[in-house]
């Protein structure tokens, strides 16, 4: 039951990390704390759509956010999210090469 109730989790997350934009929200955040305002100019989306990402971020865990004054600041809620997309971009870059070298073989 509890295994099941992880790989649940584990589902949710990857589906929260499932868009570009969310993607690249954990890129922009992955040594810094920044305001939305701030992950709006970064981003150049709308503030409506950027707002329902965050919050999916956080309520699934990926990201932390506080109130300061008028602002709101967001970080990544642990180091390990960022390494974990990195280890992704890395089978990312193994699977480009690889192709790169299939190709290669056939010119």
């Amino acid at each position: 039951m509890i295994k099941k109730t992880l790989y649940s989790m584990h589902a949710d997350v990857c589906k929260a990390l499932a868009h570009e934009l969310r993607i690249e929200i954990i890129d922009i955040l992955k040594d810094r704390e920044l305001t939305f305002g701030a992950i709006a100019e970064k981003t150049a989306v709308a503030k409506s759509n950027l707002s329902q990402h965050l919050s999916v971020m956080v309520q699934k865990g990926i990201l932390m956010h506080r109130k300061e004054g008028l602002h709101v600041y967001y970080k990544l809620s642990s180091i390990k999210v960022y390494q974990a997309f990195q280890i992704m971009r890395e089978v990312l870059r193994e699977r480009i090469r690889k192709e790169n070298d299939l190709i290669n073989k056939f010119k």
